[in-house]
């Protein structure tokens, strides 16, 4: 939930005064929202590394925030939440453009990678393949594997994953949304194979877990 969306549940009437004309209204949600921090230091610290997750989530909810409150305040009368939801997307494509510069920034390709999928659904799994490529760890494709299984995209995530996974050096998460994805595509059979591949991890606790988890969602499945 951004800071906009917690601001509204916490006020009542869906945080909208009931007193004052619009224009005071509108101003005074926004010294409410605007939130407190040092916008400067966080776009530093981006430049140092583009994949600061704490430093790129927060700063991405500032620019949001800013810019659907700036999209409402320009509304005449009750503003379109589709208009105001575009405006705050439109903020975070450009603060993920602009991180991407970096050759080692895969964190904003992830977000250029989400944003544009509806749209442009072949230059987002670009996006997405890249930032899997970039982070050796397996923490971007696992990212990028959850984005496609949100948007029902199980069959991409299934081309995405089979072609960077390494079970042994990336991170569990990948695996399991890679098995997962099998799961929703209905192909228990490449399920079961990923899973057994899942187990060359050398943290053999974690996958025990995990594979007991995910045995259970292919027994779900086979019934």
């Amino acid at each position: 939930m951004g800071l906009l969306d917690r601001w509204r549940k916490s006020t009542p009437g869906g945080g909208t005064s009931r007193t004052g004309p619009p224009g005071r209204r509108n101003r005074r949600r926004a010294r409410r929202t605007e939130p407190v921090v040092n916008e400067a230091s966080l776009r530093e610290v981006l430049r140092e590394d583009p994949n600061d997750a704490t430093a790129f989530t927060t700063l991405a909810e500032v620019v949001r925030t800013r810019a659907a409150l700036a999209r409402e305040e320009d509304a005449d009368g009750t503003p379109d939440p589709d208009e105001v939801r575009r405006a705050a997307d439109n903020a975070e494509w450009a603060l993920a453009e602009e991180m991407a510069q970096s050759p080692q920034a895969w964190r904003p390709l992830l977000v250029l990678g989400r944003l544009s999928l509806a749209d442009d659904r072949d230059a987002a799994l670009r996006r997405l393949g890249i930032a899997a490529e970039r982070d050796g760890s397996g923490t971007g494709l696992a990212a990028a594997l959850g984005i496609l299984r949100e948007a029902g995209m199980n069959d991409e995530a299934l081309s995405l994953g089979v072609g960077h996974w390494r079970p042994r050096e990336h991170d569990l998460e990948a695996g399991r949304h890679l098995v997962a994805a099998a799961i929703d595509a209905g192909r228990l059979s490449e399920a079961r194979r990923h899973l057994k591949a899942l187990g060359m991890h050398p943290d053999s606790a974690r996958v025990d877990s995990l594979r007991a988890e995910l045995e259970r969602q292919i027994a779900r499945a086979a019934r």
